[in-house]
């Protein structure tokens, strides 16, 4: 059970009722704090809709990010947001595999934002090796684009575990395709 009420849009004052037109358990939980959610949302909303950096490679580090905290939120949200911008089921069990160091066919830059988000969501930042390579596949913009969307997420998942968000029922499709591993000892 969440933390913090789930507002509905009848609960708000009629200037906030609009950070609920993406009505999901996270933005509900949110809009305890209408300022918050606005700020969470505007930088949430350039990575999704502004940021340049190529969509199918942001969602790999999101779930790059959701599959390492054990996050079923981030991870069952973004299996379904990740479709709708080209990741494929075989992109999600190469992440899976790389993860656990196997070998995957990838193409090098899918390869280094999964180690960049694996570097900054397990040590707090990305290794000069790493960014080095990704400068070869990236300009300076969709570099700070995708530190900056790592980061993020590394922010959200901390915000939805300590808030104990619960994934809605038509996310858990997604943790019953992919299922996250056991939380660790």
């Amino acid at each position: 059970m969440a933390r913090v009420p789930y507002l509905e849009p009848g609960d708000l004052a009629p200037e906030d009722r609009a950070l609920l037109a993406r009505p999901i358990a996270l933005f509900k939980a949110l809009v305890n704090s209408p300022n918050a959610a606005r700020a969470f949302s505007a930088l949430g909303g350039f990575i999704r809709n502004k940021s340049r950096l190529d969509p199918r490679l942001r969602e790999l580090a999101i779930l790059q990010v959701g599959w390492l905290a054990r996050a079923p939120y981030e991870w069952s949200h973004h299996v379904k947001i990740g479709r709708e911008f080209g990741v494929s089921d075989d992109d999600i069990r190469a992440l899976i595999a790389d993860t656990e160091g196997r070998p995957v066919t990838l193409d090098q830059p899918a390869l280094l934002v999964l180690r960049a988000a694996r570097e900054m969501t397990s040590s707090g930042e990305a290794s000069a090796e790493v960014m080095a390579a990704l400068a070869r596949h990236l300009s300076p913009e969709l570099l700070v684009d995708l530190v900056i969307t790592i980061a993020f997420y590394n922010a959200v998942v901390r915000v939805l575990a300590t808030l104990q968000i619960e994934v809605e029922h038509e996310y858990e499709v997604y943790l019953r395709e992919f299922p996250l591993p056991e939380p660790a000892a």
